[in-house]
């Protein structure tokens, strides 16, 4: 997570989330009908997570919900003041694969259910999903919200001009009309992100000044974002015929996709592709019900990429994952072709993805191969967190997004 400044506010270490099982597949928190990738939920509205097991064996699995202050430090409240119900119970809703080649089980988990009733507070939440053994195969951050502000978000063109081409700054005011936000610099905290990538968050941007009931933020490099690319897209709703990204198909175990070979692009100029921001949908031409009928896929994508990496890797990179770089997006470099190749299995469906470097610093330049454009259309999130004086946890008060496709100077 990008860190704006210094800033310690519990001693306790932040969470982080579990790396996922192998046999564990596309996973979405919904809510309503859509995956919206990192869920940010209004307080009391329902949401479901849903999964595949690839190992098809109807394995049991339960669920743990914990609840944690703004920097992800476990917060004080006990179990009974943040969960009406009860949680560590088992996933009963779950169904075989029909009429595929690869056999899988598919879990869902809707809250509220009769067990857990409902959370009774906003703030950051972490679900986990563990098996018989008590062992952890994943686990997914989400936020709830309460109503109780107004965000209005806008999206500017950097003030720097080295980078006023490649960096999107965002402006945002909020706007607490009933409550009164006492001393806001110390007890309003914002989380601001970029096409729900929560690793890549900017956070503890302080109001530069206040307008009657209105907290003002008009940063310019302290909440910036590199602009990146649109991102790049794989159709597999039928994957026994070849499309606009699918070069050739193969039937062995289960069916491989070959997709066209990509091209750096950041030496190219911007081109306007509609995309989804990164995230997926899952769908099968031929299926009355996608959630076990859509079958699984090798994707097999090469890269020409000339540039020297400099002891970095090449990763996909998209919400497909959880925006998560592991031995499952690597890139590895082919000698004999010059090109860099990596195979994944996906689930039936439309995704968008991106390639970025991972530098041996760890961090990630995600305008290496797709380079970094101003005019590229990305989904900007702002959460404001309160926590008022003599209150022990910091509650989410609202929520604003904007659009860089109404960037301004």
């Amino acid at each position: 997570m990008h860190i704006v400044a210094p800033y310690t506010f519990y001693s306790q270490s932040a969470v982080s989330e579990t790396n996922t099982a192998n046999h564990i597949k596309t996973i979405q928190l919904l809510t309503g009908a859509e995956f919206s990738g990192i869920p940010i939920l209004k307080l009391g509205d329902p949401f479901r997570i849903t999964f595949d097991d690839i190992n098809g064996d109807e394995s049991d699995y339960y669920y743990r919900i914990s609840h944690y202050n703004f920097d992800w430090t476990p917060s004080s409240l006990y179990k009974n003041e943040f969960l009406d119900g009860f949680d560590e119970i088992r996933i009963v809703n779950y169904e075989n694969s029909f009429n595929t080649l690869q056999m899988y089980s598919h879990y869902t988990l809707s809250i509220p259910n009769e067990d857990t009733r409902r959370l009774k507070v906003s703030g950051n939440y972490l679900i986990e999903i563990y098996n018989d053994d008590d062992e952890v195969v994943f686990s997914r951050k989400f936020i709830v919200y309460e109503p109780l502000t107004s965000v209005k978000v806008y999206t500017k063109r950097s003030r720097d001009l080295k980078h006023i081409d490649t960096k999107q700054s965002v402006q945002f005011e909020i706007n607490s009309p009933n409550e009164i936000l006492r001393n806001p610099r110390q007890t309003v905290k914002t989380l601001v992100m970029q096409n729900n990538d929560l690793k890549n968050a900017i956070t503890n941007l302080v109001p530069q000044f206040t307008i009657a009931n209105s907290l003002v933020y008009k940063y310019d490099q302290e909440s910036s974002f590199w602009g990146g690319n649109e991102f790049l897209f794989f159709d597999s709703k039928d994957i026994r015929a070849s499309t606009v990204s699918t070069r050739s198909i193969e039937l062995k175990d289960i069916y491989h996709n070959y997709l066209y070979s990509n091209r750096v692009r950041a030496n190219r100029r911007y081109t306007y592709n509609p995309d989804i921001n990164g995230n997926f949908v899952i769908r099968n031409l031929d299926a009355e019900n996608n959630n076990v009928e859509a079958d699984y896929v090798w994707m097999h994508f090469s890269l020409e990429c000339y540039e020297p990496l400099e002891g970095g890797e090449i990763h996909i990179y998209g919400n497909f994952n959880n925006y998560t770089l592991d031995e499952s997006t690597l890139l590895q470099y082919d000698k004999e072709s010059g090109r860099y190749y990596n195979k994944s299995i996906f689930k039936q469906g439309f995704y968008n993805y991106k390639y970025v470097l991972l530098r041996p610093d760890g961090t990630i330049d995600p305008g290496f191969i797709s380079g970094n454009f101003d005019e590229t259309e990305n989904e900007y999130t702002v959460l404001p967190y309160y926590r008022a004086p003599g209150a022990r946890y910091d509650r989410v008060i609202g929520k604003g997004t904007g659009n860089s496709a109404n960037i301004t100077n």
